[in-house]
């Protein structure tokens, strides 16, 4: 066998993160043989089901199992498996550099609250660096499975500078551990705090956890009676190994589900919900879907969002992350799936049009959207957290879901006109139950933040009226907009776009005597209109008097099929191509400046004051203006003709 040794230094971000590890989290460190169990666990799942197709892998040794040893007077402990195990570039890859494992991410979400931070450990896949918190030296040694037994490579690092690399032989697939305890943690090496640990934060992974029994000494001899010979500890499990989910709902407790979902999906806190699902029929399968209380750090800011679905196929672990089973807009959704009728060999691209995952998706889909239903009945403030957390995910439903555009609609909770303050969200039922007399249509607003929306001048006929609107300030509000027309047979309605009819509606209905006064108004601001029309025709497609406006001189107004202003401007800065939209200027003339629009002789000042007009309007709506320099020229001048 050819001896391999090197010496290697750990990234910069590899050391900041072992020694923040290490401070922040030495009043958890318990959690270090969480992290090291699940590794192994993953290992063995990875395993299971590369021998599906490839057998020999095995090895004439398919129990697979975890082992969890001390030795007191060396003052180390073991955490062992006979998992797939790593060749040489993978445990490099893997161990002497976490470039993959989120480490930035990470370090970006530190808290400096001890609790959540160790829980940070599982969700970033950075667990095997936890060891350092008790230990001052880490040995790991493994071999791949299939491969020879000199080809097994031991790691050993301090956890300063580097690690080193070294080949040896090993007759056994798999991974051992071996944490040297630094003197303050030399408590961990004692069986009956590594047994609780275990039961503790793993008695529901599904491979046996072992441990040698902890034997009483023998008994002191009788005088003349040779003393007793110690007997040979036996390895006993620890864990209850079961696959939860195959077990009857009846047998199973409120804690038990938590404690299963905290393992599985490496979460601190207990879900908000859980549906437990066996289903028969054409297909079967098992389905165990958790509501977790708190949003990912990566849930709206990854291409590729990760879905929180594990697939197993006869109990038998098959893929992370299987997002076919579930729709995109339901990413935040954790759990699993086990089905009986899947292939073991089934594959990412198998599941793309595959008849049973689309009726599991179905399935699944339906208990969710259930799971929320109840959840907004039953306990509406638990529902208006999850909502802060989750709702932008179930807005993105009517462009991908359009068969349950309507159920998700019931989920759906908005700021509006009724409320005083941000936050005091509303759904769309009670926004209906709300509606005025005369009302058919439900009337709403987008924009970039609560504040512009609640200003917005558009709001001002409506706020008069009684009428009340939806005030949307997601981004992806405007989008969503696109795909949700309508809602228990009412239209919506953007109060900022296309032309506006309110006669008969609300409870300061115009009468024929108001109607006849605003036409006469609008009528004699008509060779006003046409001026203003005049110097604006480049950059309006129209300018009429406003029928939306009571105390603002002037809005923009788009049209019914245009993008919002906000948004064609978070677009250009992405650098996204917009087609040129030219908005309508509506502008109020019964507002003091529109008269003194109309008095101004001095056809500069007057375009001058036009262009303020628009400039103003379009900044209300969140625009960009295209000659920053000259508004501010513009509302100068103004500045200095008001002294005159």
């Amino acid at each position: 066998m050819e001896t391999m040794s090197e010496e290697m230094k750990f990234e910069a971000e590899v050391s900041q993160l072992l020694q923040l590890m290490i401070h922040s989290l030495y009043s958890n460190p318990e959690i270090f043989l969480r992290e090291l169990i699940s590794n192994s666990s993953d290992a063995c799942d990875k395993l299971r089901f590369e021998a599906v197709s490839d057998a020999s892998l095995l090895e004439s040794d398919s129990d697979l199992s975890i082992q969890v040893g001390f030795d007191t007077e060396a003052g180390t402990i073991t955490v062992s498996d006979n998992g797939i195990g790593m060749s040489r570039e993978e445990v490099v890859q893997n161990i002497g550099t976490i470039a993959k494992s989120g480490t930035k991410q990470f370090l970006e979400s530190l808290t400096g609250d001890q609790k959540t931070d160790s829980a940070l450990i599982g969700q970033f896949g950075v667990g095997f660096y936890s060891a350092f918190v008790i230990a001052d030296k880490v040995d790991l040694q493994t071999r791949r499975a299939g491969a020879n037994a000199d080809e097994a490579v031991l790691w050993s690092s301090d956890g300063t500078g580097g690690y080193s690399l070294d080949s040896v032989s090993q007759e056994k697939r798999g991974t051992t551990v071996t944490l040297h305890v630094k003197d303050e943690h030399k408590n961990y090496v004692d069986h009956w705090q590594l047994h609780s640990i275990v039961k503790k934060y793993s008695d529901h992974v599904t491979f046996p956890i072992m441990m040698l029994e902890q034997l009483p000494p023998p008994p002191e001899p009788e005088e003349g009676e040779e003393p007793e010979a110690p007997k040979e500890p036996q390895l006993q499990q620890v864990n209850a190994a079961s696959a939860l989910w195959t077990r009857s709902k009846s047998d199973i407790s409120d804690e038990d589900y938590q404690s299963f979902y905290k393992q599985v999906c490496n979460d601190y806190e207990d879900p908000i919900a859980w549906s437990h699902n066996r289903v028969e029929g054409n297909y079967e399968y098992t389905s165990l879907l958790y509501l977790p209380k708190r949003a990912p750090f990566d849930l709206y800011e990854s291409m590729t969002p990760k879905n929180g679905i594990k697939l197993f196929v006869q109990r038998v672990f098959i893929m992370d992350e299987a997002e076919k089973l579930m729709p995109r807009y339901l990413r935040f959704v954790r759990g699993l799936v086990d089905s009986n009728d899947l292939p073991l060999n089934v594959s990412r691209e198998i599941l793309q049009d595959n008849k049973i995952i689309a009726s599991i998706r179905r399935g699944s889909t339906k208990k969710v959207l259930g799971m929320l239903n109840d959840l907004a009945e039953k306990k509406p403030e638990e529902y208006k957290d999850f909502w802060t957390q989750f709702g932008n995910c179930l807005k993105e439903a009517p462009g991908e879901d359009p068969g349950n555009k309507e159920e998700v609609a019931k989920l759906y909770r908005f700021d509006t006109t009724h409320t005083s303050s941000e936050g005091e969200l509303t759904g769309l039922d009670d926004y209906l139950a709300r509606m005025q007399t005369g009302q058919d249509k439900i009337y709403y607003i987008t924009a970039d933040s609560y504040s512009a929306a609640s200003n917005s001048p558009h709001l001002e006929i409506f706020r008069d009226k009684g009428i009340e609107v939806l005030l949307m300030h997601d981004r992806v509000d405007e989008w969503m907009m696109n795909y949700f027309n309508e809602y228990d047979g009412k239209s919506f309605v953007s109060i900022a776009k296309g032309d506006l009819d309110l006669d008969g509606v609300g409870m300061a209905s115009d009468d024929s005597e108001k109607k006849a006064e605003k036409e006469k108004q609008a009528a004699e601001a008509e060779p006003l209109i046409k001026r203003i029309k005049a110097v604006l025709e480049e950059d309006t497609s129209d300018v009429r008097a406003s029928t939306r406006l009571t105390s603002s001189p002037a809005c923009v107004v788009m049209g019914e099929h245009d993008m919002a202003l906000h948004m064609q401007q978070l677009l250009k800065q992405a650098g996204h191509e917009m087609p040129e939209t030219k908005p309508v200027l509506e502008v109020n003339p019964t507002h003091p400046i529109l008269g003194l629009l109309d008095r101004e002789q001095d056809e500069d000042k007057f375009a001058n004051w036009s262009r303020l007009l628009l400039d103003q309007a379009m900044l209300a709506e969140g625009g960009q203006l295209a000659d920053g320099a000259g508004f501010v020229k513009r509302m100068n001048e103004m500045f200095m003709a008001m002294q005159d």
